[in-house]
């Protein structure tokens, strides 16, 4: 029985991926990847377009290469980030790096070898202009500029990556600066980006859109590509509604064209999803090892929890849940299809931590979920773990190890992808 309408893994697949791999663990569907990366890809444009898969979302070399073969370049956020990319056999030249980071002595040295080899960079500060200028003019390698717009929205407030109370890119008066001093080395800015959030409201997506167009005329008279970021938002629970591509690319489309009929100049557009290409492939799967009740809520606990997926104690984020028998022959409930007979529990984990809890509001609050009574030794799998939760998670917490990665391919078969790590493994670098 499939788990919900837009994944091929069911019942019988977490029952199968628990026994072999043990659990808790991350199951992820290729075919629900591959699909996202066909529709990010077909999204319209005017001038061509280039999609950066955000890496951070998830960085496993196995997803890495799938998403890579479907046609998607690499969004690095840091020095490493691009390191991993090239080892699951990314070209360079595929790489944008966009990062607060400060590079100095063997680590800029780093940087700037893989830049002779081809990877892109963008600016994001006038420190790190100060850094990259000089180089950048000798060797006649091309700066990308991330702006800071002054406008952001997210999913929550700490997902807001644009407003004045986000530290990201340029801010709009420090442009001039900038603009000055890498002229008076003989630069241009060729590619100008921006990225106001993760997740958030998509009238605010088009509006960055006219912003960005209208600073690159006012400012960035050599620019040919713009990239307006990520954040497309991604429909994890039944009530959300996701970003609508082919309307947000039309828009995109005719503004560009507009700017082309004004100033003559075609610019290149690019994009750069994570949570959209990975959040919905991903389950994380979990055993019902205990069950408590207050006078007040009713309590199942997890052997997996914020140490697998931190979003509802970081974001108050909400996940889909299924609960699935023990022998993985029946889905008692869905969060598409709940069976609610009157039973609700709050969700928690095994760690010693309040806040380790996968029903949370935004204000930290417990808030119990409507569903089939489920029994100790059932599973309770967590939806939409794709994105920002491998990647992301306190995973030695309480000395919990990471857990392993398992790939349902398109034929059927689960792959391991990521080995459980080893307690050996926790304590290896401890003098």
């Amino acid at each position: 029985m499939r788990l919900n309408y837009f994944s091929v893994i069911d019942s019988a697949a977490i029952a199968e991926a628990a026994v072999c791999y043990g659990t808790p663990i991350y199951l992820y569907d290729e075919n629900h990847i591959s699909k996202r990366c066909k529709d990010c890809l077909a999204m319209p444009n005017a001038f061509g377009m280039t999609v950066r898969y955000a890496m951070k979302a998830n960085s496993g070399r196995a997803l890495l290469r799938i998403i890579s073969n479907a046609g998607l370049h690499i969004d690095a956020s840091s020095l490493n980030e691009v390191i991993r990319a090239h080892l699951a056999d990314i070209p360079y030249e595929n790489i944008m790096l966009t990062t607060q980071e400060i590079y100095q002595g063997d680590r800029l040295q780093k940087l700037q070898e893989l830049m002779r080899l081809g990877l892109k960079y963008n600016v994001c500060s006038l420190r790190q202009l100060h850094i990259m200028a000089d180089f950048a003019a000798e060797n006649n390698i091309e700066l990308g500029l991330r702006v800071h717009p002054g406008i952001g929205t997210g999913e929550s407030a700490t997902r807001n990556t644009g407003d004045d109370y986000s530290c990201f890119g340029i801010h709009l008066s420090d442009v001039t600066e900038a603009n000055k001093y890498a002229a008076d080395r003989g630069l241009k800015f060729r590619h100008i980006h921006e990225h106001i959030g993760s997740g958030g409201d998509s009238e605010m997506w088009r509006r960055n859109i006219d912003l960005e167009l209208s600073i690159i005329e006012e400012h960035f008279p050599d620019a040919l590509s713009v990239s307006f970021g990520g954040g497309l938002k991604e429909a994890r629970m039944p009530d959300e509604m996701p970003s609508d591509l082919e309307l947000l690319g039309s828009y995109a489309k005719w503004r560009i064209e507009e700017f082309y009929h004004r100033t003559g100049r075609k610019l290149r557009m690019e994009i750069e999803p994570g949570t959209f290409i990975v959040a919905n492939s991903g389950y994380a799967l979990t055993r019902i090892v205990d069950k408590k009740a207050t006078q007040r809520s009713n309590f199942i606990i997890l052997d997996g929890g914020m140490e697998i997926n931190s979003r509802p104690l970081l974001y108050g984020s909400r996940h889909p849940m299924y609960v699935v028998s023990a022998d993985g022959k029946q889905v008692k409930s869905t969060e598409f299809d709940a069976d609610e007979d009157g039973y609700r529990a709050v969700v928690a984990g095994k760690c010693c931590e309040s806040g380790d809890c996968q029903t949370l509001n935004m204000e930290g609050a417990t808030v119990p979920r409507a569903m089939a009574q489920p029994e100790i030794g059932d599973f309770l799998v967590i939806g939409g773990a794709g994105a920002y939760c491998s990647s992301m998670t306190p995973i030695n917490y309480n000395s919990h190890t990471q857990a392993a990665e398992v790939l349902l391919r398109p034929n059927g078969e689960l792959t391991l992808i990521r080995k459980k790590q080893t307690l050996e493994q926790m304590l290896v670098n401890e003098e």
